[in-house]
């Protein structure tokens, strides 16, 4: 394509705003924060004589609020307004984190993490759809490209600080430091400050609670993130066992150099997006992350694994972000809070189905590298809804007058 000419540029709205700036900081403290706490606080649990159920619960409690909260945020975000959902949300987060320090039963952890999930699904679909709001229309992949580099950041060094912090010092330490992030990050939220688009409402009968709930428009881009943040989810919760299997010392290679790869390919794709439209994007983060799983599974060394990684996260950098400005491009400004809560289910209901069914086909089976390369068919049934969907879209469109 060729490059935008002057004019063309000058009628570009400017992306690197006051409230983009602040809205991805805010995103990157919580998620740093958060990040945190996953390897950190199921040590915890287990120290303090919980069983293995209980520790998988301290996962599996936080993903079942979140996910149930979605969809009541998306519709509150629409009604009662962004910040006002996104405050409350942050300031759960904090509290909860600051009281896991007073917990010394397993119990009462469970029971905040519950409460934590509530914040998280609460905080991360309100930020969400407050930078698609800010992103002007035009640069919404690239935007989103950048706003996701936050995510990956954390992704990539959190997990290791956490860790640091609990073998030097203690995990109170962790929960002080993790807590001061959060609140960081809601204070930092107080600064956003933009106009918020607003859509003309037609005059029509009061909309059933699904749809109240749920976008519809965000419907098929969820499904498609579905099958990929399942793919996400069995390498998340096995790596470390497929590594005992393949006799792969260190297996952090492959989220440090997928985390490379994705802060790399988030800036590019999304300009990608934005000229030529989600098509090429989703295809070939499809067929990278397709490639990426099927070297996964052959890899037998640090090396093969790195190597796979970096395929993975051209994968993974180009889909996410990809869909996500799809979803918000499809609804409504009205209706941005539901598509979000949508979009972001999809996710937290896919990273759970991916650690429940693969690691029952990995139980069946036993073998990691079977589960991963048997996941493929996931990315497989992404490209068939897709390309469906696409001709279903020409198909539908008005043939050219003569």
């Amino acid at each position: 394509m060729e490059s935008l000419s002057l004019n063309e540029r000058k009628k570009r709205k400017p992306l690197w705003t006051k409230a983009f700036l602040i809205t991805s900081l805010s995103n990157l403290l919580l998620f740093f924060s958060f990040q945190m706490l996953i390897p950190t606080i199921p040590t915890h649990v287990a120290q303090l004589g919980g069983n293995d159920m209980q520790v998988g619960l301290v996962i599996g409690i936080f993903t079942i609020s979140s996910l149930i909260t979605r969809p009541f945020a998306g519709r509150a975000l629409d009604l009662l307004g962004r910040k006002h959902v996104l405050l409350v949300g942050l300031a759960i987060c904090t509290l909860t984190i600051a009281g896991y320090s007073y917990m010394a039963v397993v119990a009462l952890i469970l029971a905040a993490r519950f409460v934590h999930g509530i914040g998280w699904g609460m905080s991360t679909t309100s930020l969400g759809t407050v930078i698609a709001d800010i992103i002007p229309p035009e640069r919404r992949g690239e935007g989103m490209g950048y706003y996701g580099l936050s995510n990956t950041f954390a992704m990539a060094l959190a997990p290791l600080t956490g860790l640091w912090l609990m073998q030097t010092f203690s995990f109170h330490r962790v929960l002080l430091i993790s807590t001061l992030l959060a609140l960081l990050s809601l204070f930092s939220s107080l600064f956003i400050s933009y106009e918020k688009p607003v859509s003309p409402r037609k005059q029509a009968q009061r909309p059933k609670l699904i749809d109240r709930l749920w976008e519809r428009s965000a419907i098929l881009p969820s499904v498609m993130l579905l099958f990929t943040a399942i793919c996400y989810g069995g390498i998340v919760t096995f790596i470390t066992l497929y590594g005992h299997e393949a006799g792969i010392s260190n297996v952090g290679w492959f989220f440090l150099c997928n985390a490379a790869m994705v802060l790399i390919v988030r800036p590019i794709t999304g300009v990608l997006f934005d000229r030529k439209g989600p098509v090429w994007v989703l295809l070939l983060g499809a067929l990278f992350t397709i490639s990426g799983l099927l070297l996964l599974s052959y890899a037998h060394s640090e090396l093969s694994l790195a190597i796979a990684a970096l395929c993975y996260g051209v994968g993974f950098g180009s889909l996410q972000p990809a869909l996500q400005a799809w979803t918000i491009a499809r609804a409504a400004p009205d209706r941005r809070g539901a598509a979000s809560g949508t979009f972001f289910s999809a996710n937290d209901l896919g990273i759970g189905l991916g650690a429940m069914v693969l690691g029952a086909f990995a139980n069946i089976t036993g073998s990691y590298a079977l589960m991963y390369r048997c996941s493929t068919v996931l990315i497989v049934i992404f490209l068939i809804i897709y390309g469906w969907s696409f001709w279903q879209a020409q198909r539908s469109m008005p043939l050219p007058q003569r």
